[in-house]
């Protein structure tokens, strides 16, 4: 019987799902009345069946014949230039920038904004249809670990260079305003990449470094590649850190031996599990250096820091062989690959046993950077959503029409422009501190910062993304539209440069190595934003509820003190969200604070502080970080206590 009914099916690709329902209705039917005849048929029987079956099969044919001029009711969110139509990035700059820096910065974002437009953007999705490739023999049997990369991706290196957007921070023509144009030129790139934003991170990372070190004479040839704006002689670079053993313990899991050469140079012989943009001309990487019996000093005083070439000048790779490209979730656009290193030449470039040390200022610019990934993801899955609800129609009236879904995007929105104030913030007080302008307030400030707003922008970013996935319903979900793609290269934000309780365990750390005096910067900084709105009338919600945030979390602290160690590391999570939090909302405040500030600015300021400011204190009260509870949280997740860890 099944058998029979199966024809029914044939062409229902090409009927819209109203009329499927109605020629399968019809269709089930009649495959109902055939079923209670029996398989036995008469020749007569038979020949009605036949004649039944025919006329489903033209009526699921009909509509073929009309389907040129159906078309799907849905129109494409088109958005303009990014910076027109960013309204808070513009208000920023213009209450922050001095007047003439402003008119020359404006000019510049206004033309790039255009050129993002027209030319980098269809680049970025050729780089995702695109990957690359890795073809490890040639022809004739010939080991050659070939990396093949797209045009659009080589385009992409080209536009960087031109577009100065590594050398902007390092020309300094706006002195300590440089990095904010950087960081904005950056933030409006990210997202129209094609995942060219991450080896940006890691060249920017590895020229600071290199000019944290003096730029000494066998790094200069290298320093002016990694900021040149001459696409002939522009240089990326990578940052060889993750081993087998582990990515954020790198102080035990690096197993890479340094063995020196007669020459004074350094060969290294490891293994480099995760080694993104694997294409770059060179890079920074740890290893062990060896002594004459070939042993190596373990933890991280046995660490230091080398930089090597990647290829020679026969562009042949050097004593690298490529195992694999990794297949991940995301960034599918850059090539990040498994890495032997059989006797790679490398300049030592940091005192012998200070290379984690000496990489902190790479792991400092590459966590800026991810804020930057993390904060235009969101503003972009926003502005796609805000048109979007312009032009589709739900149950007889626009989505912007909606309350509900108007009060989704504002959310959103509300978030995103939290986590913008707290990446320009950390730019701003990057370009203090790089041009010797910065106080020994700043300099602890950003220290503190960094890490919390790294970890706080990748989990904002990563519930917004998939949260304005859904503004769009089905489409959504479609691979073709390109927002799946900005989702997937969003949820790496959370991992990339330390996770979030690796980086809540940093946060911890700035405060034990500055004795506390961090934490009082960080109460008055926040004090004064505050101050600038206590003549507002409405802003005062906002200002009475961080004032009460503070407080708890001044007690919190005083509480915490008198505890375990352990209270602290298991609330270190819950407390560099507070940090968070409670310092977004003062620069929400400060923002909104302006003469000219909009009624956006102050709802938004509202908003922001009518959430939980300080979940860490209301945890502690809860008694969730006494070690009674982490002994339950154990028991919750094995079920028991285990006796002994086997992770």
């Amino acid at each position: 019987m099944f058998a029979r009914c199966l024809p029914l099916w044939r062409s229902s690709a090409t009927c819209k799902p109203w009329q499927l329902s109605l020629s399968l209705r019809h269709g089930w039917e009649r495959c109902q009345a055939w079923s209670c005849r029996g398989v036995n048929t008469t020749a007569e029987q038979g020949q009605q069946v036949s004649m039944q079956q025919n006329q489903v099969l033209e009526d699921l044919e009909m509509p073929v014949a009309r389907r040129e001029t159906e078309n799907l009711f849905q129109e494409r969110p088109e958005t303009g230039n990014q910076y027109l139509e960013d309204a808070l990035l513009r208000s920023y700059l213009k209450a922050h920038l001095p007047p003439k820096v402003l008119e020359e910065v404006s000019q510049d974002l206004e033309r790039f904004g255009n050129r993002l437009l027209t030319e980098v953007k269809p680049l970025g999705w050729e780089c995702e249809l695109n990957p690359p490739v890795f073809r490890q023999y040639d022809a004739w049997g010939q080991r050659v670990d070939h990396i093949i990369t797209c045009s659009a991706w080589k385009r992409m290196k080209e536009i960087s260079a031109e577009e100065g957007l590594i050398a902007e921070a390092y020309e300094r023509r706006y002195s300590n305003w440089s990095r904010v144009h950087q960081a904005v030129k950056l933030y409006l790139f990210s997202t129209t990449s094609g995942g060219f934003n991450c080896p940006l991170a890691m060249t920017d990372g590895a020229a600071k470094v290199i000019e944290s070190l003096g730029t000494p004479a066998s790094l200069k040839n290298a320093f002016d590649h990694l900021t040149s704006r001459d696409p002939k002689k522009f240089w990326t670079s990578g940052q060889w850190m993750t081993e087998r053993r582990g990515g954020s313990d790198v102080a035990n899991g690096t197993e890479t031996v340094a063995r020196k050469q007669p020459d004074g140079t350094y060969r290294l012989y490891g293994f480099k599990w995760f080694t993104s943009a694997a294409d770059s001309d060179v890079t920074l990487t740890l290893a062990r250096i060896a002594d004459a019996e070939g042993h190596v000093k373990q933890g991280s005083s046995g660490l230091s820091l080398f930089f090597l070439k990647v290829r020679d000048e026969d562009k042949k790779l050097n004593n690298i062989r490529v195992q694999r490209l990794k297949d991940k979730l995301g960034t599918r656009q850059m090539a990040t690959a498994e890495l032997w290193l059989d006797g790679a030449e490398a300049e030592l470039i940091s005192a012998e046993g200070r290379g984690v040390a000496s990489i902190s200022n790479m792991l400092n610019i590459s966590r800026i950077h991810n804020v930057i990934g993390a904060v235009a993801s969101m503003r972009r899955m926003i502005s796609l959503s805000r048109e979007y609800a312009l032009k589709r129609v739900v149950f007889g009236k626009l989505l912007k029409d909606h309350p509900l879904h108007m009060q989704t995007i504002a959310r959103m929105e509300v978030q995103t422009r939290g986590a913008f104030l707290l990446l320009m913030e950390i730019a701003r007080l990057l370009g203090l501190a790089e041009t010797n302008m910065a106080s020994e307030q700043d300099q602890l400030l950003l220290r503190l910062l960094v890490p919390v707003a790294k970890l706080y922008t990748g989990k904002q970013a990563s519930a917004t993304v998939i949260e304005a996935m859904e503004c769009f319903g089905g489409q959504g979900y479609m691979e073709d539209t390109g927002l799946p793609v900005i989702v997937r290269d969003t949820l790496v934000l959370s991992i990339w440069e330390g996770t979030t309780n690796i980086l809540s365990l940093d946060v911890l750390r700035s405060l034990t190595k500055s004795q506390g005096r961090v934490i009082a910067v960080f109460f008055s900084t926040v004090q004064k934003k505050i101050e600038l709105a206590s003549s507002t009338a409405e802003l005062e919600p906002a200002v009475k509820q961080m004032r009460a945030a503070i407080s708890r979390l001044t007690q919190f602290i005083q509480g915490a003190g008198s505890k375990e160690a352990v209270t602290m590391e298991l609330a270190a999570r819950d407390f560099s969200y507070s940090l968070a939090r409670i310092y977004a909302g003062a620069l929400l405040i400060e923002h909104a604070s302006r003469p000219d500030a909009s009624a956006a600015d102050v709802s938004a300021a509202r908003r922001w502080c009518n959430q939980e400011l300080c979940p860490v204190a209301t945890e502690f009260k809860n008694s969730s970080y006494e070690a009674e509870e982490s002994l339950m949280d154990s028991s919750l997740v094995y079920g028991s206590p285990p006796s002994t860890s086997r992770l």
